[in-house]
């Protein structure tokens, strides 16, 4: 296989794949919304314990956020410091 159609196919293999990737950060953000809105639910049918589910509500969405940190970086990492690129070129 020459060297240049290797290299091409992996970069679009790695496109592909970073477009994957950005998929969960989408789900994400969605995921992020539905646990916002069950919490504006529970806090409206119990007021009293708004501060408990905020609180819980927040760190849960701070967990759920890392995942799409990590999305965002292994997309960032596939299409621009990929490193299987360096096994090709020897």
């Amino acid at each position: 296989m020459d060297e240049l159609t290797a290299k091409t196919i992996l970069t679009s293999v790695s496109a592909m794949g970073a477009a994957i990737v950005m998929f969960s950060a989408m789900a994400n953000a969605i995921f992020e919304g539905i646990t916002a809105y069950k919490a504006v639910e529970a806090i409206g049918r119990q007021p009293e314990a708004a501060g408990e589910i905020t609180r819980t509500m927040l760190v849960g969405q701070a967990v759920t956020e890392t995942t799409g940190i990590y999305s965002f970086v292994i997309a960032l990492s596939l299409l621009f410091a990929n490193p299987l690129i360096g096994f090709l070129v020897k």
